[in-house]
């Protein structure tokens, strides 16, 4: 459960900006707050995660600390989201790995590795592992087509139903029904939204991140990670295409599709989430949830090493190395399917859902 004295708060800070209104014009939060006159437990989660995070409302506030008012939005949403992680886990049995995240994510792909190796070592002999190969099929020589496709296709059915799962929990506590979230027009006004990242660009200033100058890094950043992510997802699934209605097993040539979009896809994620990291590592505390570090290092430093891995695999696939780096890659992979649910990831799809929500209320205005 929610914490009753975060929600106090939460709810005194809310009330104060609502007698205010300065910072309506800031983002989606503020005309959101003016549609209510008081604020139940469902629309404080809503609002903390319609939320981006701009911190343009602390330090635009003339009651944020150390102001006797202690107004600090961007903190308390911070932390009220990461409660709301929390909550929303499923099955709820996982919840507690959100509290120290960036330990539970370490641990998870140290776990993955090790099993990865072991099956490796009991299932294929040494002189396969360590040799070159190349040509059609070359990587199933080291691991048989089917422990690839099985396994993961295991873990993305269970990955796409637990975020489901936890998603549809969340639109319902939060006072929606189900129905509704299927709204196509507010879902696509989510979606341009979500793609565009508007309530980051600032009204064209950029948000005041890592300080309070205005910057666009931020929002650069975050576009190379979602997009970068998108064109691995995309040479994938070109890939399978390939393999399965065309008869081309991998590995491909480095012209072809899925190379071209994997690579582009890889580069895109380590620039991203290298750039948030160092962002990261300068941005100022105060207008940020302490807690909430460790899963946000966590989840970029697993992106980093899944694109990082890719993309060594890639260069290496004809030496001798490829053996062992396409374990690593797979392992780090299996880590970050699992840890999804359980990390920052859902970060982006509760917002998404408070997008749609949003999209809903201002269309009934």
């Amino acid at each position: 459960m929610l914490s009753s004295d975060l929600l106090k708060e939460a709810e005194r800070v809310m009330t104060i900006c609502n007698a205010c209104r300065y910072c309506e014009g800031y983002c989606a939060v503020y005309p959101a707050m003016e549609l209510r006159r008081t604020f139940a437990d469902k629309d404080l989660k809503y609002l903390a995660n319609l939320c981006h995070n701009c911190r343009a409302c602390y330090y635009a506030c003339q009651y944020a600390p150390p102001h006797e008012f202690d107004v600090n939005v961007a903190r308390v949403f911070a932390d009220l989201r990461l409660e709301c992680y929390r909550e929303f886990a499923r099955p709820a049995l996982l919840a507690g790995m959100f509290r120290r995240n960036g330990l539970a994510v370490g641990i998870l792909t140290a776990a993955a590795l090790v099993t990865v190796f072991l099956l490796l070592g009991i299932f294929q002999d040494s002189p396969v592992i360590f040799a070159a190969h190349s040509g059609a099929n070359a990587f199933y020589r080291v691991i048989p087509y089917p422990l690839f496709i099985l396994p993961f296709s295991v873990l993305v059915v269970c990955l796409s139903a637990v975020l489901l799962w936890s998603n549809i929990s969340f639109w319902r506590k939060t006072g929606g029904k189900l129905g509704e979230l299927l709204d196509p027009r507010a879902n696509l006004q989510a979606i341009g939204d979500a793609l565009r990242l508007k309530y980051l660009d600032g009204g064209g200033h950029g948000c005041n991140y890592p300080d309070e100058r205005f910057s666009m890094l931020r929002r650069y950043f975050h576009h190379l990670v979602f997009y970068g992510f998108i064109l691995c997802l995309a040479s994938t699934t070109v890939a399978a295409a390939y393999h399965h209605f065309l008869q081309w097993p991998a590995p491909y040539p480095y012209l072809s599709w899925p190379v071209l979009l994997g690579t582009a896809g890889g580069l895109a994620l380590l620039a991203g989430t290298a750039g948030l990291l160092i962002l990261k590592k300068k941005m100022d505390p105060l207008p940020g949830a302490p807690r909430a570090r460790g899963m946000d290092v966590g989840f970029l430093v697993l992106l980093f090493f899944t694109s990082f891995s890719g993309l060594l695999l890639l260069a290496l696939r004809a030496t001798p190395a490829m053996g062992i780096l396409l374990a690593v890659h797979l392992a780090v992979v299996a880590a970050l399917f699992v840890a999804m649910p359980y990390g920052k990831f859902v970060h982006a799809l509760y917002r998404f859902v408070a997008l749609v929500r949003n999209a809903r209320e201002r269309s009934r205005q």
